[in-house]
């Protein structure tokens, strides 16, 4: 809630002082917050204690002959700390020429002559108007969580990402470019070198902050509560998701573990319109944000962020190790570790990535790339998702890929879309060769049948693929040569690994190697790369956990 603004007022006299607090508390106050001060020295005090809270002073009442420091040269430093606030000299009749003059010099408002007796016509027609004057003009503070760091910080776009991934909403101010953001840095007594900096509701701050830190900030779960889980799903994209819905509905102590934000790769999406359900489409994070609420509203507990980086069996029991030392004891478990995007190897990448250089669709940096040109490389659907979203914002958005046409590798409807929006062009036949800049990206090196080309560039975006983010747990599960998890008959059938499932049963169809281990979603062999698939494959895993816990 924002805060009321202040109406300060100013006089050595304290009988006088009375009265104009009475008079003004009287007319304003359901507005304004009304102020006193007995000295310029202490209103200058009171200014500068509002300045470093950041609340709005709207007015100044002053009278002129106050010892120490005189009315004009009061309002005349007020403006230094507050330059938007109208400033009124409070003046004796005797004193008119130098009010006026102070108007001229000083650049005040206004004056007001002693006494102002009946206030009604003498005193608040005036203040009415100047504080009309002052609302038009007037933007009232944003109050949430704000985000102080440098445009092509890669810290910064990781917490730009991570509370948007949380629909966490904040304020991003760039420190190079906004002058608030230099004010608010120094009233904290910060310099640049603490950037970022996070300056949450309550004005309490965090530099550098690891997201374990902001996620307890945010309110979220970092310990799990309970010492033994029925099933424990790891990964908390749609497939992870739709399990954990299910585990809870059902009955089961469920724990879903997330190390980033929710929806796994398919959160970063802009749009999808395949999803069933949803003739008008929505965006991977309204998704997967309806799938969290749902899920901790039918029981299940979600730890996040938090990763796991082992998993072994002690007597029966599944026992997983977090990133921070401690252990999950589970009867069952689901991996839904999804995929990540695999990088892409020219010269510049790894020295700019997240500083121009995004893997993903980067959301949260659509907006810096206002009016400019901006690549995308890949022709899969989150590529094409990714480039109707920037061709909201970019002056143009190319989409950079190998083959000769989208047909092959992207929906129809997308191809569609995308040639129907101007601003969007296919390069065909077209790598990226090399990226380039100082401490951003510049440029983009452009190989066409052969010939070498450079352009302008204000980012890129890769989309050329995924592997499977599996390599904590290939030492306890299958995986194939590519990194997938081999589940169900793949276990007895597959020539390339004999002998691999030693139990008198067969495996269920989502189950690995390990009993008790089920596999779901994206970093699955042979699952299917799609919404709807991960989140059946989610949901089927939690009958074959009931199957298995019963037996």
């Amino acid at each position: 809630m924002n805060k009321k603004p202040v109406i300060l007022a100013v006089d050595d006299d304290a009988q006088v002082l009375n009265a104009v607090d009475r008079d003004l508390r009287s007319e304003f106050r359901r507005d304004y917050r009304v102020l006193r001060a007995g000295s310029g020295r202490e209103a200058l005090e009171t200014m500068r204690e509002l300045r470093a809270r950041e609340e709005p002073l709207a007015l100044i009442l002053a009278d002129q002959r106050m010892p120490g420091m005189e009315g004009v040269e009061l309002l005349s430093e007020a403006r230094t700390i507050y330059p938007d606030a109208k400033r009124v000299l409070l003046t004796a009749y005797a004193d008119t020429e130098a009010a006026i003059r102070a108007i001229n010099n000083a650049r005040l408002d206004h004056y007001l002559m002693k006494p102002w007796d009946p206030p009604q016509q003498l005193l608040y027609p005036t203040l009415h108007d100047l504080l009309a004057a002052w609302q038009s003009q007037y933007l009232p503070k944003y109050t949430g969580l704000r985000l102080i760091g440098f445009q092509w910080s890669p810290l910064s776009h990781e917490i730009k990402d991570f509370l948007s991934g949380y629909l966490v909403g904040f304020q991003w101010l760039d420190f190079e470019t906004n002058a608030e953001a230099q004010e608010l840095l120094t009233a904290k007594g910060l310099s640049s070198t603490d950037l970022p900096v996070v300056i949450f509701e309550d004005g309490t701050t965090i530099s550098q902050p690891a997201k374990t830190d902001l996620a307890q900030r945010m309110g979220l779960t970092v310990t799990a509560k309970q010492e033994l889980y029925d099933v424990v799903v790891i990964g908390a994209g749609p497939s992870g998701l739709a399990a954990a819905v299910y585990g809870a509905s059902e009955g089961l102590r469920t724990l879903i573990i997330e190390r980033q934000t929710f929806g796994g790769q398919a959160g970063t999406s802009s749009r999808i319109e395949n999803y069933l359900g949803f003739p008008t489409g929505l965006s991977g994070a309204e998704l997967a944000h309806r799938a969290w609420a749902q899920a901790v509203r039918l029981g299940a507990e979600i730890l996040a962020p938090q990763e796991v980086v082992d998993l072994c069996v002690q007597d029966g029991y599944k026992v997983l190790t977090l990133t921070d030392g401690s252990k999950v004891r589970t009867r069952a478990v689901v991996l839904t570790t999804g995929v990540s995007y695999r990088t892409l190897d020219v010269p510049g990448m790894d020295r700019l990535s997240g500083a121009g250089v995004y893997y993903g669709a980067a959301r949260t940096e659509a907006r810096s790339c206002d009016q400019q040109d901006v690549y995308i490389v890949g022709g899969g659907n989150s590529a094409g998702q990714a480039a109707m979203y920037l061709a909201t914002y970019a002056r143009q958005v190319y989409i950079v890929i190998r083959g000769k046409s989208l047909a092959a590798s992207m929906s129809a409807y997308l191809i569609e879309q995308i040639g129907n929006t101007p601003n969007i062009e296919i390069l065909p036949f077209t790598e990226i060769a090399e990226v380039c800049g100082a401490d951003h990206l510049e440029e983009v090196v452009l190989k066409t049948n052969g010939q070498f080309e450079k352009r302008p560039a204000r980012a890129l975006f890769v989309f050329i693929g995924a592997k499977p983010s599996t390599e904590w747990v290939c030492s306890t599960v299958i995986c194939d040569n590519k990194g997938f998890v081999l589940t169900g008959r793949d276990l007895v059938t597959d020539p390339r690994y004999p002998a691999i499932w030693k139990h008198t049963r067969e495996p269920y169809l989502l189950e690995t190697c390990v009993p008790g281990v089920f596999s779901a979603g994206d970093s699955r062999a042979g699952a299917m790369a799609r919404v709807a698939s991960a989140v059946g494959e989610g949901s089927m895993a939690i009958k074959f956990v009931h199957q298995y816990l019963d037996e």
